[in-house]
């Protein structure tokens, strides 16, 4: 038995109108707003920040640069989200992951695998941040900028 169905509707859809790379810079966007904000709650709730502001010192960096880093990763991960100033939060969130390169992950190698935790992932996601400075805002963005 053969069923034909005819689906008409007149409401648009969510993304009508809405180009494939509008929708890839808001899904990459997001999944990095995502990523941030469980990195920032890592630090906050796993970590504590008294442990983190330890660990940094234990780097040879500033304590209180911890304060800096969870509070960049939280209300820059909101904004990623959101999609408030995404141009300029990405690139705001570069050093971050350079400085993480440079600091803990830089000597235990390239992949992220070996003990340590290599550069792999931090200059991946910089590289990311990067690539949505360029592509924009995407769909869905609470503040669009203009390109």
């Amino acid at each position: 038995m053969t069923y034909a169905t005819v689906t008409t509707t007149d409401r648009p859809s969510l993304v009508d109108g809405v180009s494939n790379a509008d929708l890839a810079a808001t899904i990459l966007r997001v999944s990095m707003g995502v990523l941030f904000l469980a990195h920032a709650g890592l630090k906050l709730f796993v970590f504590t920040p008294a442990g983190t502001v330890g660990y940094f010192a234990s780097l040879g960096l500033p304590g209180p640069l911890a304060y800096l880093v969870i509070a960049a990763e939280l209300f820059g991960g909101l904004a990623l989200i959101l999609g408030v100033y995404s141009r300029w939060v990405s690139l705001a969130l570069v050093p971050i992951l350079l400085g993480s390169i440079y600091v803990p992950h830089g000597a235990a190698g390239f992949f992220f695998s070996n003990e340590g935790g290599g550069w792999e992932f931090p200059a991946f996601w910089a590289v990311t941040l990067v690539v949505q400075a360029l592509l924009g805002d995407g769909a869905f963005a609470l503040k669009r900028s203009r390109a």
